[in-house]
């Protein structure tokens, strides 16, 4: 499904924009950034030191309650965190592409490295760079799907691999502790603590080199754990060393004119990885998406003040979903599932939370008159 409406981007991202043709933007409450924009040495610094310090206080306090040595709790922490990072940090590289760099999480040992799409953009050949290591080596694409802003690359000739691994994302508890490990501003082998804030949040991606039209990121995991510029494609790490989600997004603060809102970043949680990492390193693209779609080509249509008051329907996928239930070019598509939607970034944000196969209520106005269809949905292509 895809769509014309025009997307808002962060002024610091740099890849240009493209028709939203090709692909619906999700939705979300708050402006998002792509954590691999560029941003200062002092603000990571101080990001990671506030995460750090009141993950780290948070626990004394919590040791002080229970009748607990503060000191023997912290410590115990401490030691925790550094056997975890020990473990993992082997696993998270740094990727070099001509347009910047980002993370990278080692998923075998034949050398395969998944990362975002934003940060390979529309590169084929990396530089890749191991924790506490000067030796670089190069790296080729094997795929990638903008849709949930994952690409795997394959590095060559590196020794010793260290694959990550990834945990059960779906088992993953609001409260976890966690890490986020990989290279924000081009300072390698950092990490910054917090916990898990929520999870099953829909979030949006504004338009990117290999998303040009924004990508909508289903069931992602939030945290307060410092995710900065460069973090990208990097490992968010519960307690026993598993790998949880790829650190996709920074939140930004509409009252801080665009600037950083400390303490809420995004995942892609593992599972997600599990289904299309495997794909692409067995084809070099995603034949199963397990995403619902409409079928349709829509654009965002506006009232006469300008605002979004439904989603215009330009065109329909012959034997698709929308067709299979009655749909057509022309209507305007109001509600789906019983949740109302204004405008294409709704239409994606209601399908990221639906299963292919399922029946659901799309109402639509059709020739002044308002009608209710049953669709049942079909399943999102690769291509968008």
């Amino acid at each position: 499904m895809s769509s014309t409406a025009p997307s808002a981007r962060p002024a610091s991202r740099t890849p240009g924009p493209r028709r939203r043709r090709t692909a619906l933007a999700g939705f979300l409450l708050v402006p998002l950034a792509l954590a691999g924009c560029t941003a200062t040495a002092e603000e990571d610094t101080a990001a990671t030191g506030a995460a750090s310090g009141e993950a780290t206080a948070g626990a004394a306090r919590t040791a002080e309650a229970g009748g607990v040595s503060a000191g023997s709790t912290v410590e115990t922490l401490q030691e925790s965190y550094q056997q975890v990072i020990s473990e993992v940090l082997p696993s998270v590289v740094e990727i070099r592409t001509p347009n910047g760099l980002g993370s990278g999480v080692v998923l075998d040992e034949q050398g395969n490295i998944v990362t975002n799409a934003h940060v390979i953009g529309a590169s084929t050949e990396f530089e890749v760079q191991f924790a506490n290591s000067a030796v670089s080596y190069p790296a080729t694409l094997v795929g990638t799907y903008p849709q949930n802003d994952l690409a795997v690359i394959r590095v060559e000739g590196a020794p010793d691999l260290q694959p990550a691994t990834l945990a059960d994302s779906d088992a993953v508890e609001v409260g976890t502790l966690v890490l986020a490990m990989g290279n924000p501003l081009g300072l390698s082998s950092s990490v910054s603590d917090g916990i898990v804030s929520a999870t099953g949040r829909t979030v949006s991606e504004p338009p990117s080199e290999a998303a040009p039209a924004g990508a909508t990121l289903p069931g992602t995991i939030q945290t307060s754990a410092a995710i900065n510029p460069g973090n990208s494609g990097g490992a968010l790490v519960n307690m026993r060393g598993e790998v949880i989600g790829i650190p996709t997004l920074a939140a930004t603060s509409p009252a801080g004119g665009g600037g950083a809102a400390p303490g809420i970043g995004f995942a892609i949680p593992s599972n997600t990885v599990k289904n299309v990492a495997p794909q692409l390193i067995e084809d070099g693209e995603v034949t199963d998406t397990d995403r619902a779609a409409l079928g349709v080509t829509v654009t965002t249509l506006a009232d006469s003040s300008g605002q979004p008051a439904g989603v215009g329907v330009v065109g329909v996928e012959p034997d698709g979903a929308a067709e299979s239930a009655g749909l057509r070019e022309g209507d305007v598509i109001t509600s789906v599932d019983g949740q109302q939607v204004r405008s294409t970034a709704e239409l994606s944000a209601v399908l990221a939370d639906l299963e292919v196969g399922q029946t659901v209520d799309v109402t639509v106005q059709r020739d002044g008159e308002e009608q209710t269809f049953q669709v049942r949905l079909g399943e999102l292509s690769a291509a968008g």
